[in-house]
């Protein structure tokens, strides 16, 4: 008897209609369509553009019932966000450094008197796997009330290989929430006690974990934390080379503290994003641009630290590198759980504009994340969009303390 044929359905198709959309579909503009709609199949955007250019056989489906309809009521329609950059998952907090560097203790301080990540660390592993998910899922939740659809997190919080795979078996688990989840293996965030004077051991050991966590599931991409309170450039090449022979793309906390020259040799192997950047030199920037590296800005570390000296913006942009932002949430330099209010740093701090800044929570993290899936409204691109109570999309970046949000669309589905 032959097998009976599987009967495969077509997706659902919708039409979200009246809205003013900012589909970033060039490279330079918002792309605005003042009556806009967005036909969606399934996961996938599969026709954007003006209300009254709706092709004629779309309209004939929806006359005939065919195509769900949804009305968006003239609301402000965005590509969904992305946070490309975050440590979700961690054990304890930190508010006492913070009091600490109230009274003058620099970051350097702190990480060398023992505090910082190290602190982290020791809370970490003392953690369950179900504690940690809880606090994790709570912080991925305040960011979804924000408009966020796609989340990077990084380990670098157990700094031992049953550890760091506890830390990202827990961040795979947040895609549970409707998410796309990339995870990063930063195992070479901080030394541990146990490797005390031994770091070039720890890096051995950190190339060694990734054959077995990547056969696990759990590694996306490789980051290091390359600083002179951290690991050196010969020991991030180290990394990086492991991590090529497996196949996996880099990224690089890169230049926060000093100019080790990390950007150029992320750039060298290709890196998906350098990140950071405050120190970051001209021939970075020209490496950077060279290898089509994203630099990373992270507004919330920089208002954090009270940083004064700002990342190369007209550089960056005079070299033609993508700019992305991110929360960078953390607890020990980056506590912040709103992505509105990233944008709003990244206007007021660095003086980005309000279209260059969303476009680093979109289409340019986006390209942090090697996602060339989603960041903008066009067709073929996944169906994650944001839609909010707002005139014109400026009017994201200039308040602050106000969320317009309305609803989020992840792959499709409505959000809340």
């Amino acid at each position: 008897m032959s097998a009976p044929e599987l009967t495969v359905r077509p997706a659902a198709r919708r039409l979200w209609r009246g809205g003013r959309l900012v589909t970033f579909q060039d490279r330079e503009g918002w792309g605005l369509v003042a009556d806009g709609a967005m036909v969606t199949a399934g996961e996938t955007l599969l026709w954007v553009g003006a209300l009254a250019d709706l092709p004629e056989d779309l309209m004939a489906d929806l006359r005939h019932g065919q195509v769900e309809e949804h009305d968006l009521g003239g609301a402000l329609v965005t590509p969904g966000l992305i946070d490309a950059h975050t440590h979700l998952v961690y054990g304890g907090e930190r508010s006492a450094e913070f009091e600490l560097r109230l009274q003058g203790a620099s970051y350097e301080d702190i990480a060398r008197a023992g505090g910082g990540i190290r602190s982290t660390v020791a809370a970490t592993r003392a953690a369950s796997e179900a504690d940690l998910l809880s606090a994790a899922e709570a912080r991925a939740r305040a960011l979804m009330a924000e408009g966020l659809t796609t989340l990077e997190v990084k380990s670098g919080y157990g700094l031992a290989l049953a550890e760091e795979a506890k830390c990202l078996r827990v961040a795979r688990r947040l895609s549970d929430l409707g998410l796309t989840v990339r995870t990063t293996f930063l195992g070479a965030h901080a030394l541990p006690p146990e490797f005390d004077g031994r770091a070039d051991d720890y890096v051995d050991a950190v190339c060694a974990w990734m054959p077995q966590l990547q056969r696990e599931g759990l590694v996306d991409a490789v980051d290091a934390f390359c600083e002179r309170i951290a690991f050196s450039p010969a020991q991030t090449r180290r990394i990086f080379e492991a991590a090529r022979a497996l196949g996996l793309p880099v990224k690089l906390h890169a230049e926060q503290l000093s100019d080790q020259g990390g950007a150029a040799l992320a750039a060298e192997f290709q890196a998906l994003s350098c990140d950071h950047l405050e120190y970051l030199s001209e021939s970075g920037i020209q490496a950077m641009a060279r290898a089509g590296t994203v630099a990373m800005l992270l507004p919330g570390a920089f208002y954090f630290l009270r940083e004064t000296r700002l990342p190369p913006i007209e550089g960056l942009r005079a070299a033609g590198v993508p700019i992305a932002l991110a929360s960078d949430h953390n607890p020990g330099s980056a506590p912040g759980l709103s992505l509105l209010l990233m944008l709003n740093m990244a206007c007021t701090f660095f003086r980005m504009t309000p279209e260059e800044a969303l476009r680093g929570l979109t289409v340019n993290a986006a390209q942090a994340l090697g996602l060339r899936d989603r960041g903008q409204l066009v067709a073929g691109q996944r169906a994650d969009f944001c839609v909010w109570d707002a005139a014109h999309p400026r009017e994201l970046a200039y308040y602050f303390g106000r969320n317009p949000r309305r609803t989020t669309v992840i792959g499709g589905r409505e959000r809340g």
